[in-house]
């Protein structure tokens, strides 16, 4: 897959970062208040497909396709 794998995602919450893995729905590294976390890892888990696909866009330099948001 290249430099950037596993398959995974970027959240921020004010000044709080983290860094989600798709496959395992889980933070691989940083911090987010707890709430933060659960709205991200809901929202992951509702559109985990959408999210590999745009991975593998992305990793071949194709434009990811948007994702509807948490409502």
């Amino acid at each position: 897959m290249g430099e950037h794998a596993p398959p995974h995602f970027h959240a921020i919450y004010g000044e709080f970062k983290a860094i989600v893995d798709i496959q395992s729905l889980s933070i691989r590294e940083g911090d987010l208040p707890r709430r933060a976390v659960q709205l991200a890892l809901d929202w992951a888990e509702l559109h985990q497909r959408e999210l590999l696909e745009d991975w593998n866009l992305c990793q071949t330099k194709q434009q990811p396709k948007p994702i509807e948001p948490l409502k």
